[in-house]
């Protein structure tokens, strides 16, 4: 296959930073070095490739949207970008960095005091530390506000207790951001790997994501100090902050899903032949490759964008809800006309389009659905909350 160069059909290139180019361009050439050849082995496996972890803590990937504390203060382009060229790597790459650094880091940086960031950033921006994520539970996933997960006061600590479910990289975390109520109010607590009472066993048998770590968190009479307790944040307006931070990563994230299987598709057709000529010269095969570069381009518009505005502070909910749901779905949509145009081969791993495919049934669930984006714009539209 010929080398990938990336997509970008209406020049976004003259738009961006040169920060931003050798963000995107440091971490293509990363992984199609260090991701692209390994990956499927991993993912038949059912492994996580751990062994990448420095190497992303050194190109200062972890948090880097993020200011001080080690963090690298990438512009959220910039740091789109990163997402875009990990999970044309596969998406267990761009979940990992971005639930060690939206859905981790951010909590603390955003609502932990003075001591949890000077404890916890630095060494979770050199992947020295990793983090997860705790507020999806196993009766409630689209509705947390109904979590069932509590936390009480126990002398001059808490305990925990309740279940958590779908965590990404629970099982390897050193750290864990887990959401329950205190007195009837959601609050986020730091709990860590040894904390009496906590597990994280790791969940098996998915057909999809299965280079990603996936885990449960039980918490049995789970005690820590006092001083793990997020101070600057109560309600479920900390929780829901943090997925919007995970939510506009994907929007670029998918992108690079349907990059890569936009790029092995073209090179397929014009290699693959049938009826004494490539597939590539036949309409119906040109049509498809049309409507994928077509989609891509306007996913790549609405996430620059997005990304600009979202540096100026000017980014809403929403906003990221109608990128995550759009770019989502026309990337699992162009997996799916790639499977089509690779044919019996499209689901052999020589070729990445069946993988790509597997892990964006996840990505389209995760971090909200594409029926509650869909709500959340209604709401946003009518004014009328439709989810009760």
């Amino acid at each position: 296959m010929a080398p990938y160069t990336g997509v970008d059909f209406y020049n976004l290139e003259q738009h961006l930073t040169e920060e931003e180019r050798i963000a995107r361009d440091t971490v293509r050439d990363w992984t199609e070095e260090n991701v692209l050849p390994v990956i499927e082995e991993h993912y038949m496996a059912g492994t996580f490739p751990m062994g990448l972890v420095p190497q992303i803590g050194k190109m200062g990937l972890f948090g880097c949207n993020l200011e001080g504390y080690g963090c690298a203060g990438f512009s959220n382009v910039a740091y789109g970008l990163v997402c875009q060229e990990l999970e044309r790597g596969d998406s267990a790459l761009r979940s990992f960095v971005s639930v060690q650094g939206s859905l981790s880091m951010y909590p603390i940086h955003a609502f932990g005091s003075e001591d949890q960031k000077k404890k916890y950033l630095p060494d979770m921006a050199a992947g020295k530390l990793i983090g997860c994520f705790g507020l999806t539970e196993p009766d409630h996933g689209s509705d947390p506000g109904r979590m069932e997960t509590k936390a009480a006061a126990d002398g001059d600590g808490y305990v925990l207790n309740g279940a958590k479910m779908w965590i990404t990289n629970g099982t390897i975390a050193d750290l864990a951001i887990v959401w329950a109520k205190l007195d009837g109010k959601i609050r986020g607590f730091i709990v860590e790997k040894g904390d009496d009472g906590f597990s994280a066993p790791e969940m098996k048998g998915k057909h999809s994501l299965r280079a990603s770590i996936t885990s449960e968190l039980v918490l049995q009479d789970c005690h820590i100090p006092g001083d793990r307790i997020l101070p600057n944040v109560s309600g479920l307006k900390g929780p829901l902050s943090c997925l919007t931070q995970a939510r506009y990563g994907i929007v670029w994230g998918a992108l690079g899903a349907a990059t890569g299987c936009y790029h092995s598709s073209v090179e397929y057709a014009k290699s693959r032949i049938m009826f004494d000529k490539p597939i590539g010269s036949f309409q119906l095969v040109q049509n498809k490759l049309a409507w994928m570069l077509r989609e891509i381009t306007k996913g790549q518009l609405l996430a620059y964008h997005l990304g600009r505005a979202k540096d100026k502070g000017e980014a809403s909910p929403e906003m990221v809800s109608l990128g995550k749901m759009n770019n989502v779905d026309v990337a699992l949509r162009i997996a799916r006309m790639a499977r089509d145009i690779h044919g019996a081969n499209g689901i052999l791993n020589e070729y990445p389009i069946m993988r790509h495919m597997a892990n964006l049934e996840s990505v389209s669930t995760y971090e909200g659905t594409h029926d509650i984006h869909n709500l959340i714009l209604g709401k946003w539209i009518t004014g009328i909350q439709a989810f009760e």
